[in-house]
């Protein structure tokens, strides 16, 4: 069973995900070793690719703590542990709350130890798994990082409002007062790419939305800012791996 809803850490979501039976043992080799970095992303949801949006995941399973990196392409999950709980944490909020640059995390699920160290990732995994509900007890650790962590930067916030009304990025740039090369390298360290693939990945994000609201192809295209249904088209084969019509059926 899958549940979601809004995280006390502003523009978050907490999520979790319970499994009655595992579909496949653990698979820890899946990770890389300690100090290294890892493989693809994010199990929200056993059924289904996770497609990009933009966010990074702070991740508990049966005791692990795991960072799930932005996401360029869908990501079907491929290990299973019988309990999850993961903070998704808004566009550009994570590296400065988990202290890694974004695109180091490309593509990409790292063990928590790889970042904060292994003993540090261990007792806390541990301390989750001992309270009553590790949900909460992962939004407090959330809460308690983020406390420490630099404040939000204002300018990051407004790239990703903007794009995700369908801005064009030149103008966005412009509108932040920063040039186009400055622009990329802050949102490769927020956002773990380019400020036109964050605009791609947002739009399609608005567009399946509209899809799911029961809306035709062609008026969610255009709605979300694709030039036409053959643009949501490509968009969602490029982005989600899958057709219109395959993703209709699957959620």
């Amino acid at each position: 069973m899958y549940e979601e809803r809004p995280a006390l850490l502003d523009g978050a979501v907490l999520w979790t995900r319970t499994l009655t039976t595992a579909s496949s043992p653990a698979r820890p080799d899946r990770l890389d070793p300690p100090g290294s970095l890892g493989t693809p992303v994010r199990p929200d949801r056993p059924d289904r690719p996770v497609l990009p949006d933009g966010c990074m995941d702070l991740i508990w399973a049966d005791g692990r703590l795991l960072v799930a990196g932005p996401d360029t392409r869908a990501y079907v999950p491929g290990e299973t542990a019988m309990r999850y709980a993961g903070i998704r944490f808004a566009p550009g909020e994570a590296p400065a709350i988990l202290g890694v640059p974004a695109h180091e995390l490309r593509d990409r699920r790292v063990a928590l130890g790889a970042i904060w160290g292994e003993a540090e990732a261990r007792r806390l995994g541990e301390r989750i798994a001992e309270a009553s509900d590790p949900a909460a007890a992962l939004e407090a650790l959330a809460l308690r990082t983020a406390a420490r962590a630099p404040a939000p930067d204002p300018l990051l916030r407004a790239v990703v409002a903007r794009l995700d009304a369908g801005r064009p990025v030149a103008e966005t740039a412009d509108a932040v007062g920063l040039g186009a090369r400055q622009l990329h390298r802050r949102s490769l360290e927020a956002f773990g790419y380019g400020p036109k693939t964050l605009a791609r990945i947002l739009r399609l994000q608005r567009a399946l939305t509209l899809v799911r609201a029961g809306l035709p192809y062609a008026e969610a295209a255009v709605r979300a800012g694709c030039a036409d249904q053959a643009h949501l088209a490509r968009e969602t084969r490029a982005l989600a791996g899958t057709t219109l019509s395959a993703y209709v059926a699957s959620a």
